[in-house]
């Protein structure tokens, strides 16, 4: 299981690699448990999906569960290069909800018979090596790094909305919550003093999106 905070507090840092290190076991094993309730349980009506549009749900929730593998590393990532308490506490906040996420898209896949992508090693060594880049640039950038990131997920997610099968609604809620989240994780890293990252960098992060989104689809 996943807990909601740090496993240890921080001391070295061969203990905080550790802590690092069994966070991403425990990503990648997916043992990851919510805290809140699974959002499909609202939408309890039997499945009725053909196997083409059931295999369309999952490849979209496959890439939702990649996102929230990558939302963990770039958090973590984020969080352990940061120095400032407040803006540290604020990212591993944000990681710990993303938990709930990453657990209702890996029920979800389980319900449609598919699996996680295959990458998912190396989707989360990338995006924590990220993470780690964006906080080395000063806490106003890697809080800026966090708004534009949630405001892009954002607006995946709501595509998502309209592209998943017409009957899939328990796919629908998830991504609704999500959605939902991801917005307040924004406004977070925004009220916190997050700045607006240059034009170059929003779209070379749409541009590896893209990448990672098309292939997390079929793998």
């Amino acid at each position: 299981m996943i807990s909601a905070t740090p496993l240890v507090r921080r001391r070295g840092p061969f203990d905080a690699m550790l802590v690092e290190v069994d966070r991403a076991l425990q990503v990648l094993s997916r043992s990851a448990v919510a805290g809140r309730a699974y959002p499909a349980r609202a939408a309890e009506t039997a499945e009725t999906l053909t196997e083409a549009e059931k295999r369309h749900a999952a490849g979209l929730m496959r890439v939702n569960h990649v996102g929230e593998v990558c939302a963990q590393a770039l958090y973590r990532g984020q969080a352990a290069a940061c120095r400032d308490d407040a803006t540290r506490a604020l990212l591993r906040d944000a990681a710990a909800e993303e938990v709930d996420h990453l657990a209702w898209c890996d029920e979800r896949l389980k319900e449609l018979g598919s699996r996680p992508s295959l990458l998912n090693p190396f989707w989360y060594a990338g995006s924590f090596a990220l993470g780690v880049a964006a906080s080395v640039a000063g806490v106003p950038r890697n809080l800026g790094f966090m708004a534009e990131t949630e405001r892009q997920v954002e607006a995946h997610l709501d595509e998502h909305l309209h592209t998943l099968p017409p009957d899939d609604e328990r796919s629908r809620e998830i991504v609704r919550q999500m959605k939902d989240d991801e917005a307040g994780h924004r406004e977070s890293a925004e009220r916190a003093g997050g700045v607006a990252l240059p034009a170059p960098v929003r779209g070379l992060m749409r541009a590896m999106s893209k990448v990672m989104t098309r292939t997390a689809y079929h793998l």
